[in-house]
């Protein structure tokens, strides 16, 4: 069969919802272009067809509270109206500030500073290496990540990568220091159990898990990131941005959803809407065009938010079946004219056979 007689990508994320070996879902893109409201949608989906689905917010303006109208905390809760579904917001910045207190408990709150001033990014990874220890305890069966506007996310998909190199850099520590660490414990009084074996013991295991996760997330049937945008130029443009450096990262993409879009039988008499809408049908051919290969499913720009549960079951309707409008329907101002209209041309024909009887008397007089 040649290229081009292959059939188009479903216009829906049903692909995702079937592929039942995915365990790590990253939702993703620009600020403002409704990430939340999509990840939520898609954990409600997931909820219908997996045994147990976790969804967490990693960004620091958490919004998953507000979308389903219940308060979420760093532990995971049920949401309400599910037995399946869990959700839980996580603060990078809290949770390093966490484990830097750990650290000084364990009289190694210098040691953890360096640490993180040699490697940077290393603070924000160890706690997202912490976060990853725990859910995978919990054993969920799939994971849906709400992640923060597209640069912070990147940074959270080279946490991994980032915490593999600085445990390496504290292993070659050890290597090449020998048993410093242990007669410094010992110079403190501390014991055994902070010791340089059990120290070692503990970045092993560490290193052990984000080894697991970094192939995992590499791995295409375990993990997908999903795009989200709008159909703006500045939004294209992230996202054309963000799918090379997932691809960088060895991460698999085949999901792009644009929300906010107009749909012409939706948009009335109104020249502001109807310049709207061409304005977004050039963008929504260009995503087309640069992502032929990709399911892309579109969202309409609704009157009002999506907030609550219900709203969210029924809205992520148009994640599986595409959006079609509805007809649209003449405004009372539209018929109105068309009624003038139609009573003008009337009056004209009257007016024109008048007038064709005068002129006809006056010929006979």
């Amino acid at each position: 069969m040649a290229e081009d007689d292959l059939p188009a990508p479903e216009a829906s994320v049903q692909n995702v919802l079937e592929q039942t070996d995915l365990k790590w879902i990253f939702v993703g893109g620009k600020g403002g272009v409704g990430k939340t409201t999509c990840s939520c949608m898609l954990a409600v989906l997931l909820a219908q067809v997996r045994e147990s689905v976790l969804l967490i917010s990693t960004d620091p303006a958490h919004n998953l509270s507000d979308a389903f109208c219940q308060k979420f905390t760093k532990s995971p809760s049920m949401v309400n109206g599910f037995g399946n579904l869990f959700a839980m917001e996580v603060d990078p910045t809290v949770e390093s500030e966490d484990l830097e207190d750990q650290a000084n408990g364990l009289g190694m709150g210098g040691f953890v500073s360096e640490l993180a001033n040699a490697i940077p990014g290393i603070d924000e990874a160890m706690s997202f290496a912490e976060m990853l220890k725990l859910v995978q305890t919990m054993d969920y069966s799939v994971i849906v990540f709400d992640t923060a506007p597209t640069g912070h996310t990147l940074r959270l998909l080279q946490f991994p990568s980032t915490l593999e190199k600085g445990l390496e850099k504290v292993m070659s520590l050890k290597n090449k220091f020998g048993g410093l660490i242990s007669q410094v414990s010992r110079m403190f009084g501390a014991g055994d159990e902070f010791g340089e074996d059990a120290l070692l013991g503990k970045v092993e295991n560490i290193k052990a898990v984000i080894e697991q996760v970094n192939n995992q997330f590499r791995n295409p049937d375990m993990t997908t990131f999903i795009c989200v945008c709008i159909p703006e130029f500045l939004s294209l443009y992230e996202t054309e941005r963000l799918v090379q450096e997932l691809a960088r990262f060895e991460i698999d993409t085949h999901n792009i959803i644009i929300n906010q879009v107009l749909f012409q039988p939706d948009v009335s008499d109104s020249k502001l809407l109807q310049a709207r809408v061409r304005m977004q049908q050039k963008y929504l051919d260009q995503f087309h065009e640069l992502y032929e290969d990709f399911n892309i499913t579109k969202l309409p720009l609704l009157p009002e938010e999506v907030r609550g549960v219900e709203s969210l079951k029924s809205f992520s309707r148009n994640l599986t079946t595409p959006y079609v409008p509805e007809p649209a329907t003449d405004s009372v101002d539209s018929q109105r004219i068309r009624e003038l209209e139609a009573e003008v041309a009337s009056l004209q024909a009257t007016c024109k056979g008048l007038q064709s009887e005068l002129l006809k008397l006056k010929e006979g007089c």
